[in-house]
């Protein structure tokens, strides 16, 4: 069964940043690809970015030209550096992973951490 262990929100003011990590564990499977979305209250959970495991990345457009999408592929693991943050990114961040099982892939998510951006 596949894990993610997310670490990195907090509480950081108006043109901060963060660095948010996530990493993958539970055995050997194939990732077709990792990334964040992120849910505000009242609101539907939606993509921040996301990096297949080619290396295409894609991201919201809220977030381009502030947040950058990273993977470790040795480690599993993928990092969201996320620079200038505005009151409005602050959510509850989630890692996902779609794990390739052909012919589709399975989702994973992991249990959210916390961003909270002070104005």
């Amino acid at each position: 069964q596949v894990q993610l262990a997310e670490s990195g929100g907090g509480f950081v003011q108006s043109g901060g940043s963060l660095r948010l990590s996530c990493a993958a564990s539970g055995g050997i499977f194939i990732i077709y690809s990792m990334g964040w979305y992120r849910q505000a209250p009242g609101k539907q959970r939606e993509l921040v970015a996301r990096i297949t495991n080619g290396g295409s990345s894609e991201y919201a457009d809220s977030v381009k030209g502030r947040f950058t999408i990273s993977r470790e592929n040795a480690k599993n693991s993928v990092y969201l550096q996320m620079n200038s943050l505005k009151p409005e990114d602050t959510a509850v961040y989630y890692c996902n992973l779609e794990k390739l099982v052909i012919p589709t892939t399975s989702t994973y998510w992991g249990q959210g951490t916390q961003v909270t951006v002070s104005s």
